[in-house]
């Protein structure tokens, strides 16, 4: 059934693209709202079987919608932030080496992902903003972070609920994480063939939808003049994200390292013990 729904999903953003760029030159507002509204649309979800370790359930609400997540362990509350159509799952292997470490960790579901509600955005729709005020939330339950631990489009909602004076965190860990929007945005706005003012109306769509400006969404720009040290880890073999991005990022941010793998790709070095060993040694210094 799964099966069946990710396929029939698959056949309307097809037609949806197809009817952008036809209306793209014919009716620019129009083709602008609908390519918002595709690139607000999650994909379908990656699913992992991972087994997560038994935690206290907790939920909390953003703007009446129910934000859901777990809590493991004493200490230290570490947050644990997933990417763009992805899940808290994902990262539950490291819970265990952080609680072991001697830290509370806390993770959580975004809006319209896994377990939690949809976002204002409606049902399989979301944002950086929403992610990022659904952290915000968590954080005002369960208080100051010592880290947050973010992978994916997870590290700049991070960085949205920081720059929005909304989380407070001494240390952060990227693993893989997207730098900014605008050339995503570009090339999204390339496949879709979209003319010169059917692409201004949308950024100015997806502005207004969002309270951003386009540009602000970059790590670099997000953070403060004095941001946390920082670790990065990101795969060479990253075939969403570009490894370059990481490193070019890691050398303008002050006090941080980057920590290479190969072989891994954007998902699997969650899962990996070195890894998990860097950054349990991260946090604990």
């Amino acid at each position: 059934m799964a099966r069946s729904s990710a396929k029939k999903s698959t056949i309307v953003r097809v037609k949806a693209i197809r009817l952008v760029g036809v209306l793209s030159w014919l009716m620019p507002a129009l083709a602008a709202r609908l390519a918002a509204r595709l690139w607000f649309t999650i994909p379908p979800q990656v699913r992992t079987g991972t087994e997560v370790p038994a935690g206290t359930p907790f939920e909390t609400s953003v703007d009446g919608r129910m934000v859901r997540g777990a809590v493991w362990g004493d200490g230290p509350v570490v947050y644990l932030v997933h990417g763009w159509a992805g899940e808290s799952r994902q990262l539950a292997p490291l819970i265990e080496p952080l609680v072991g470490a001697g830290h509370r960790v806390v993770a959580f579901d975004g809006p319209s992902h896994g377990r939690s509600d949809p976002g204002g955005s409606g049902p399989g729709r979301s944002h950086a903003v929403e992610f990022a005020n659904a952290l915000a939330a968590v954080a005002g339950v369960h208080g100051p972070a010592r880290a947050v631990v973010a992978h994916s489009m997870g590290a700049m909602a991070t960085m949205v609920a920081l720059r929005l004076g909304r989380l407070s965190v001494e240390r952060l860990v990227f693993v893989a994480p997207m730098p900014e929007l605008r050339s995503y945005l570009d090339r999204f706005a390339g496949s879709l063939g979209l003319g010169r003012r059917a692409r201004r109306r949308l950024d100015a769509d997806l502005e207004a939808r969002v309270g951003m400006l386009v540009e602000e969404f970059e790590l670099l720009r997000l953070a403060n003049t004095e941001p946390p040290p920082l670790l990065v880890v990101h795969d060479r073999d990253d075939r969403q994200l570009p490894w370059a991005d990481s490193a070019a990022l890691v050398d303008r941010w002050p006090h941080a390292r980057l920590v290479s793998t190969q072989g891994l790709g954007h998902s699997r070095l969650l899962g990996d013990r070195a890894v998990q060993d860097e950054i349990v040694g991260f946090l604990s210094t």
